[in-house]
């Protein structure tokens, strides 16, 4: 009776082992045997029962196995989330990163274009000059490095031109020329060369002008950006030069040299004495060298006929007569004289003229446009433009060419002088050979 007793399984508790294997399920810790023990605290002779009864204990039943599958299985599925939300993020970041990266590129490149037109000043021409600032700094540095290469070419076909006057044409000169005609071309030839190469010299060897640096009480118009210091009136910065340069008109390259205030004489008188000397070895050689080009198509077709007599040539035959070297040497040289001159003559005597224009109005090469733009800011104002620095068109020649009196236009003109211009290039005074105020100015 006793062993049906112990052997009868007692009753249990509704929700037991829902309880345990829900227990299980949610990863309580201890073992199977610890959670029926913990269950069966209370009554430990239900335990001892179950295992001497031979009931399935939780330790040896199936389902252990399937809650430790699915354990693993949800860590393994937490973490692919995790790497996958890791990933998504990331990629986020980067996209994020990207589209800032193109916005900050797109109002970059908006700044710029909206900078294009900053003031009322700006049109198409500000634009032009700076799509084509690249072209521009590849001019200044070639033009700053082919500079002694320029210098070097003037001086030669200079050289070349004097040569071939003094070695060919002198001698014929003298030979068949009359006395006055000789006197003549003796002297304004001479004259003429002197002038050339003085003023040459000059206008390579003068500095153009430069306002100082050191100077505190120098009143400016503006403030030069390049230099950053102040900037006087009609002075302009150079970029082949680096510098300011007062009262600048240009660079030019075969003076490898600005033309500036101090020099501005100088460059005109070489333009327009180089024109006159190569008009006048234009007209003087117009006859040699009509008869040195008729000589020398007169040589190729004897150096033809020479040819084909030498191919069938026999012993009767005589071939013709041939020219010496020296003979095509003189032909040849006043040919190129007169090629030479011509071409200098049209091309200089257009630049010297361009010069004589702006000399009269008073105004440089820069100031031409600078007064071009305001003249048409002020029409559409109703008001009119008036150069401050002009005084007339021949007060305007007497200010640059330094004359004060009558005898300068020999002294000073006419022959080689090195007397300054008018005034400092700092500020512009009226100066002594003009002897009218003109009237009050509207705008600048």
């Amino acid at each position: 009776m006793q062993r049906d007793v112990l052997a009868t399984p007692a009753p249990q508790p509704p929700g037991a082992w829902a309880q345990l294997l829900q227990h299980s399920i949610l990863g309580s810790s201890g073992s199977c045997t610890t959670g029926i023990s913990a269950s069966g605290r209370g009554n430990p002779s239900r335990g001892t029962a179950r295992q001497q009864g031979g009931l399935p204990t939780p330790s040896s039943c199936p389902p252990r196995r399937g809650v430790a599958g699915m354990r693993s299985r949800q860590r393994m599925f937490a973490a692919v989330m995790r790497l996958l939300l890791k990933c998504l993020r990331l990629g986020r970041r980067r996209r994020f990163k990207l589209v800032r990266q193109v916005e900050q590129l797109w109002h970059y490149g908006h700044l710029c274009l909206r900078s294009l037109f900053y003031n009322s000043f700006t049109n198409g021409d500000v634009v032009l000059d700076s799509l084509f600032e690249p072209v521009y700094w590849l001019v200044d540095h070639v033009t700053r490095w082919f500079g002694v290469v320029f210098v070097a070419l003037v001086i030669g076909l200079t050289s070349s031109i004097v040569a071939i006057v003094y070695i060919c044409l002198l001698p014929l000169i003298l030979q068949t020329y009359t006395p006055a005609w000789i006197c003549w071309h003796l002297a304004y030839g001479h004259w003429n060369l002197i002038m050339i190469v003085f003023h040459y010299y000059m206008a390579i060897t003068t500095s153009p002008g430069h306002p100082p640096q050191a100077k505190n009480d120098l009143t400016g118009v503006s403030i030069c950006r390049k230099c950053i210091a102040p900037k006087p009136a009609r002075t302009h910065h150079c970029s082949i030069c680096n510098r300011c340069v007062l009262k600048m008109d240009h660079h030019c390259p075969w003076l490898n040299n600005c033309v500036g205030h101090y020099n501005h004489r100088y460059f005109f008188s070489f333009c327009l004495f180089m024109t006159m000397g190569c008009i006048y070895c234009s007209i003087s050689g117009w006859e040699m060298f009509r008869d040195a080009y008729a000589a020398i198509e007169r040589m190729k077709l004897l150096e033809k006929e020479r040819l084909q007599v030498a191919a069938n040539q026999t012993y009767y035959q005589t071939p013709p007569p041939t020219f010496s070297f020296r003979q095509r040497a003189f032909h040849k040289s006043v040919v190129y004289l007169w090629v030479l001159c011509s071409s200098v003559a049209l091309a200089l005597g257009a630049l010297t003229l361009w010069h004589a224009a702006l000399i009269t109005r008073g105004e440089t090469s820069i100031e031409r446009h600078i007064n071009r733009k305001e003249r048409q800011r002020l029409q559409k104002k109703g008001k009119v433009f008036r150069n401050p620095y002009s005084y007339g068109s021949w007060d305007n020649w007497k200010v640059f060419l330094g004359v004060d009196v009558p005898r300068h236009w020999l002294t000073r003109v006419l022959l080689p002088s090195p007397h300054p211009p008018h005034g400092t290039g700092l500020s512009w005074d009226l100066p002594p050979c003009v002897m009218e105020q003109h009237a009050p100015l509207l705008a600048i």
